[in-house]
């Protein structure tokens, strides 16, 4: 594996200075002492109570989604003895639950967000920057207990948030559904490797040392959702905090305008809670007594009943208006200057100078007082910082611009996971079609005769049967279960930045695409690029001699470089792919685990990544045609060869240089002849004892021809995990991958 070694360029994803594992710290090193549910959950059984065969999309459009809006508003001003509303309206404390439910996707990895619910599970139920949002979620549960299966969790979090924009006079561009909920936490996200929360002196993730976050992360300390509102590492610096909020918003594909407008929308309602040293109250939901029926933070009524509640640790509303959509907060923001003080809890935060009177805010409990307004560090930067300042400006004279930035970006912000607009469910889906949705112009079902004319045509074109596997691998891998992106429908892989990636060797790359294009007739090139792949690996297993088909649905369409949305795309660069054994640099963790990550990814299993890393190694598909793991004599033909030779008890390994564990050579135990090449990717399913036992399935006497099926069908599902048109209806809305595997198979 051609490894090199230095920093990677433009902030992408995965680079750190010291070793990690891939998923860092876990529920379990947080709480120990939970109950280990997930012992109930082996051998594929699911935790879905509802199971997989559940119709959420049918149940969704069955929903009186008119009569669930009006029970919604009316909870805006239900205030509750037991969690009084601040200013009797509940409109900000759920825009922040919204907000802080989807604002865990980072587009580096397409994880997080509000897709499928994971607010209410650890770690995030129990977030510092979560304080006291599992009381929110219980104002949610009558409305969410009357209309049960209609509506899942993820989907009402949203809905709550734009209900209560709505409710106190917001623009809001449109809301989709479509978030089947899941039962448990999802275990396949990095949230970094810090032994402390924020609240608890986490480090800062972004140092004059450090400039950029590391790997996928989009938070700047542990616990967070974006930036401290005091600071960096609660330092008030405003142009730090700048900084740090353009990192943290880019990694969620927000531009400064879209970064300014979030900030000065959120910031429009309700207020920030650090009335007293937080040290007064409870600990995380997660780590309270069972008998506080997991609710966490603040559970004391006589404190709750007095507003005496912390959170962040800020004190204080952002504007005289804190439940009425306006332009009061950047006027407030520009008209006055300020000075830093410290909240009742102790944060720092920044108040107007001598306000007069009519810019003071109502107190949350008692409408007859009047108390200063406030901003935070991050605030400030909207004030300091020179692009942010002329944005603000700009959204400060005109109110219309403001409105239609806020509403987009909020949309943006609560449906960025969900994927292409067939996802969506709902009477209020925007007609509009925006960049960030990966649009693709609907494709065109070929005929028998023309993709048996084309198969015929691509593999007597002179292409052997590695490029053309490599070229349908290289577009249709790019695809996320995570937030549905990616994928071989649109053939992205020939528009930038995909054809100039390093991983897909773009002078080849071009070279193979020009020849799909030369003879594809009337055919998509998304079509075309899978079709070649399909027909090469049918091809191959014919010539092993066993008598299969590779299944082909047509129908994808070709997307243009205008609606392709490059810098969002170009976090979508694999630094490492293990199935074509490629690494860009060292990575800071381990190479192996790195191919669990992009299986996870794709949505496979054990077995499925494992019989593609063996197919698409003695097919000929590694980067570059390195002979690493291509443990075979028959290059080209599919066949069992990687498993066989890689068990085989006459082959012993060594290291081609200590100085690196990437590269390895194995030697005949008689005479110490060289024998193959391998990286640590290959090895793996030999040394890791689940691998090895299912590899060994796959070099077992007998089962050559298993494997061919078993590789043909995992190949199918890769090259159809985006064929969202596919899918029956219950499939469509829910949060998996490669649900279109079935089609054809």
């Amino acid at each position: 594996m051609d490894a090199k070694t230095g920093d990677l360029s433009g902030g992408c994803p995965y680079q750190a200075s010291k070793a990690r594992s891939l998923l860092g710290r876990q529920n379990k090193d947080w709480w120990p002492e939970a109950l280990p549910v997930d012992m109930l959950h082996q051998n594929g059984v699911s935790p879905d109570p509802l199971g997989s065969d559940f119709d959420y999309a049918e149940a969704f459009n069955a929903l009186d989604y008119h009569a669930l809006k009006r029970d919604l508003t009316a909870l805006m001003t239900d205030s509750k003895p037991w969690w009084p509303a601040d200013y009797g309206h509940y409109g900000p404390f759920m825009i922040r639950m919204a907000w802080h439910a989807a604002g865990t996707y980072r587009v580096t990895d397409g994880r997080g967000g509000a897709n499928s619910g994971q607010q209410r599970f650890e770690p995030l139920n129990s977030w510092p920057d979560n304080g006291n949002l599992d009381k929110a979620r219980r104002l949610l549960w009558p409305i969410k207990q009357k209309y049960g299966k209609n509506i899942s969790w993820a989907d009402l979090f949203i809905l709550a948030g734009n209900v209560a924009i709505e409710s106190m006079g917001g623009p809001v561009f449109g809301f989709a559904g479509g978030r089947r909920d899941v039962f448990q936490s999802e275990g396949d996200t990095f949230w970094g490797t810090e032994e402390l929360w924020v609240s608890d002196g986490a480090p800062t993730r972004i140092t004059e040392e450090a400039t950029e976050l590391e790997g996928p992360l989009a938070a700047i300390q542990m616990g967070l959702i974006y930036v401290n509102p005091e600071g960096p590492g609660g330092n008030p610096d405003p142009l730090q905090s700048a900084r740090d909020m353009r990192a943290t918003f880019s990694r969620m594909a927000m531009n400064s305008e879209e970064t300014v407008a979030l900030t000065a929308g959120g910031h429009a309602f309700g207020k920030a809670h650090g009335a007293k040293p937080s040290e007064r109250f409870g600990k995380n939901p997660s780590s309270e007594s069972v008998h506080l029926q997991g609710l966490g933070w603040l559970t004391d009524e006589e404190d709750i009943g007095k507003g005496h509640i912390t959170t962040s640790g800020i004190e204080g509303s952002w504007s005289n208006n804190p439940t009425k959509w306006g332009g009061d907060y950047f006027r407030l923001l520009f008209k006055y200057d300020y000075e830093l003080v410290e909240s009742p809890a102790g944060a720092k935060q920044w108040q107007p100078v001598n306000p007069d009177p009519e810019d003071m805010a109502p107190d949350a409990r008692d409408p007859n007082k009047r108390v200063p307004t406030m901003m935070t560090t991050a605030d400030m930067a909207l004030k300091m910082d020179p692009e942010f300042r002329e944005i603000s400006l700009r959204f400060k004279d005109d109110q219309a611009a403001l409105d239609d930035a806020f509403a987009r970006a909020w949309f943006k912000l609560t449906h960025r996971d969900m994927g292409p607009k067939i996802r969506y469910l709902g009477p209020e889906v925007p007609e509009e079609t925006l960049i960030w949705q990966d649009p693709v112009p609907e494709g065109r079902d070929p005929s028998k005769a023309e993709v048996e004319r084309f198969s015929k045509a691509i593999l007597s074109s002179g292409l052997t049967i590695g490029q053309l596997v490599k070229t349908a691998w290289a577009s249709a891998s790019t695809y996320r279960r995570s937030d549905h992106r990616g994928g071989a429908n649109g053939a992205r892989i020939r528009l930038d930045p995909q054809i100039n990636w390093e991983i897909n060797e773009p002078e080849e790359l071009k070279s193979i695409l020009a020849k799909i294009d030369e003879l594809r007739g009337e055919l998509s090139m998304a079509d075309a690029i899978v079709l070649a792949g399909s027909a090469a690996v049918g091809k191959a297993a014919r010539d092993a001699g066993f008598n299969v088909t590779v299944p082909f649905t047509g129908g994808r369409g070709d997307a243009t470089q205008d609606w392709t949305d490059v810098d969002s795309f170009k976090w979508m660069e694999p630094q490492a792919d293990g199935f074509r054994n490629y690494l860009k640099t060292r990575q800071p963790v381990r190479t192996e685990e790195l191919l669990l990550d992009r299986a996870a990814l794709l949505g496979l299993s054990a077995p499925e990544m494992t019989v593609l890393v063996g197919g698409l190694r003695v097919l000929g598909a590694n980067h570059g045609d390195r002979p690493e793991g291509v443990f075979t004599d028959r290059k080209g033909l599919l066949t069992n060869d990687f498993f066989v030779n890689l068990l085989d008890n006459d082959t012993f390994w060594e290291l081609v240089d200590t100085s690196s564990d990437e590269e390895f050579i194995g030697f005949t135990r008689a005479g110490k002849t060289p024998k193959w090449k391998a990286t640590r990717t290959d090895l793996i399913f030999g040394s890791n004892s689940q691998l090895r036992a299912t590899a060994e399935v796959y070099a077992e006497k007998g089962n050559e021809e298993l494997f061919v099926r078993h590789f043909i069908k995992a190949w199918v599902k890769v090259m159809n995990a985006d064929r969202f048109d596919l899918l029956p209806a219950h499939k469509l809305a829910a949060d998996q991958a490669g649900d279109a595997s079935y089609v054809g198979a």
